[in-house]
């Protein structure tokens, strides 16, 4: 009796040491996370900063200079501002870069969804004499822009594709021989690097002195280390190089600082004036749903959501991961008394036009799109966005999401998310440069339940962390959070993953999950079958596969 009571009681000390020990690791881990996090800070202001100095050593000095000062088109600016575009204050930055831009510089802008990044340039370019190019990634952007251009009575137009043999003309004239009224020019990338033609006629505009400046649009498109990399952004470095003295302004709504740097050496801007805008849009509202595998069930929470949160038929947007999805869901909503429509890239273009439109116009509270929907809408109004699917990177999902409450007033950013699209993301991004990684930034944005939504973002871009104010689930949460001890979960899955590498084979994760449930089943029924305390699983385990891997050898 005695020396069971010994016994005991040196078990109860075992027991006690154990779980101090586990609460250190706990907090080790921790700590460990927040190293990880402020190592990956320091090493891209140390790019940075790297590349400042390669500036300052490669170019001339530029002394700074106070954009906000007077300046003597301020007058005619302010003019322009209130009575051709209708707005009545400039907004962060804007007066500073429409300065710069009047004053011959090359201007690098990055500026959330919603910042005003179009007045920038569309600004200067009725200001100036001469004729502003534009270049834009997607047809829809630009059709958006020019109508809304023309709607100010301000002569802008497009080449493209779907431009008719009229227009291309009058272009080209003006373009050519300075013929007809033209201030501002859209082109998609594909024209610069494919159209030896425009070339020409852009070189014949500048040498007459009527090229005035040069805007990039969506600019982090240029950089392989970007969420949206388009290979014909790639020579768009060869506007610099024809045109240097035509000032160039490249703008964004995301770059994190390997982008800003690779931007600047790609454009050829080394002497750029750089105006960074916070990331943070207090008005939004994140929140992350746990995604039921039943497709219904998550229509069915969805369009439920709609109805309920935004019964005035409030607009909104629903991403989706693929074009045949998009179709599905928005025919499923409609269903459910939603008037819902679907837009992609596969539609011609006057059916996608025609949605917009209808969207625009509130006639249609939900448009279901892939990305291919909504760069550079103009539509302030926007009340929620919400993705049916995993975004790829956080940049991406940044973007999209912002798309809502650009008039400053509450709005609300939700994500579905289960483990299963994540093969279905990562098939895609496979081949992209860091495309893993981004993903895996998401996924972990996802399954956090403690960590601030907004902070995710402040600590992916670099910036340093504001308040939340209560403005995302997990700051709100009231969930009491049990940890979960997974060592022996996860010794099984390397045990299996080490098993599949001996033996040169492949196994997706559906069928890796299948193998664990097999293992995990098996040992339970060993542990069931001889009495074995469920902490001993791990130990079983490794019997189990030492045995095996005897037998495999001849040695059992």
């Amino acid at each position: 009796m005695y020396e069971e009571d010994n016994i005991q009681g040196e078990l109860l000390l075992v027991q006690a040491e154990l779980d101090d020990i586990q609460g250190q690791i706990s907090a080790l881990i921790d700590r460990q996370e927040e190293l990880y996090e402020r190592e990956s800070q320091l090493k891209a202001m140390l790019e940075v900063s790297k590349a400042s100095n390669n500036t300052i050593n490669n170019t001339p000095s530029v002394g700074p200079k106070d954009w906000s000062g007077s300046f003597l088109w301020d007058s005619r600016a302010d003019d322009v501002r209130f009575n051709v575009f209708g707005i009545s204050s400039y907004r962060q930055n804007q007066r500073e870069i429409i300065n710069a831009i009047m004053s011959g510089r090359d201007v690098l802008v990055i500026m959330a969804a919603g910042g005003g990044k179009s007045l920038c340039y569309q600004l200067p370019a009725v200001l100036h004499d001469g004729i502003t190019l534009v270049v834009s990634p997607l047809l829809s952007l630009i059709q958006d822009q020019v109508m809304g251009l023309a709607a100010l009575g301000i002569q802008a137009y497009m080449l493209a594709s779907t431009t008719n043999k009229e227009v291309e003309k009058f272009v080209y004239k003006a373009l050519d021989k300075g013929e007809g009224e033209l201030k501002i020019l859209y082109v998609t990338p594909e024209k610069i690097s494919k159209s030896k033609r425009f070339m020409s006629k852009l070189e014949k505009c500048h040498h007459a002195g009527r090229l005035s400046l040069i805007a990039i649009d969506e600019a982090h498109c240029c950089s392989q280390w970007g969420h949206d990399f388009r290979p014909d952004y790639k020579n768009l470095g060869i506007l610099k190089v024809q045109f240097p003295s035509v000032p160039m302004i490249a703008l964004t709504a995301t770059a994190t600082s390997k982008v800003q740097i690779d931007l600047i050496e790609m454009l050829h801007i080394p002497r750029c004036v750089k105006f960074v805008s916070t990331i943070n849009r207090p008005n939004l509202f994140y929140k992350v749903f746990e995604k039921s595998p039943v497709g219904k069930v998550v229509i069915d929470e969805i369009a439920n959501f709609i109805s309920e949160s935004y019964p005035n038929n409030e607009s909104g947007i629903v991403y989706c991961f693929s074009r045949k999805e998009c179709e599905q869901v928005a025919k499923e909503l409609s269903e459910r008394g939603i008037l819902a429509d679907y837009y992609h890239a596969d539609m011609d273009v006057i059916s996608r036009e025609k949605v917009h439109m209808r969207w625009s116009k509130s006639k249609l509270q939900v448009i279901v799109g892939t990305v291919a929907f909504g760069m550079g809408i103009n539509k302030p109004d926007v009340r929620f966005v919400i993705h049916h699917s995993l975004s790829k990177s956080m940049e991406t999902y940044y973007q999209e999401s912002g798309r809502a409450g650009r008039d400053g007033l509450p709005s609300e950013c939700i994500l579905y998310y289960r483990p299963g699209d994540v093969p279905r993301q990562s098939s895609m991004v496979f081949y992209e440069n860091c495309g893993l990684q981004n993903l895996y930034d998401i996924v972990r944005y996802c399954q956090s339940k403690r960590s601030c939504r907004r902070g995710a973002f402040f600590r992916h871009f670099g910036e340093a962390a504001q308040d939340c104010n209560g403005m995302c689930d997990n700051c709100t949460s009231s969930l009491e959070l049990k940890e979960i001890d997974a060592t022996h979960h996860t010794k099984i899955i390397v045990s299996l993953l080490h098993d599949i590498q001996l033996n040169d084979q492949r196994a997706t994760l559906l069928q890796l999950v299948d193998k664990f449930k097999a293992k995990w089943k098996d040992l339970e029924r060993r542990i069931s079958a001889y009495s074995i305390c469920n902490q001993c699983i791990c130990c079983l385990g490794t019997t189990v596969e030492a045995s095996t891997t005897r037998e495999q050898t001849g040695q059992a």
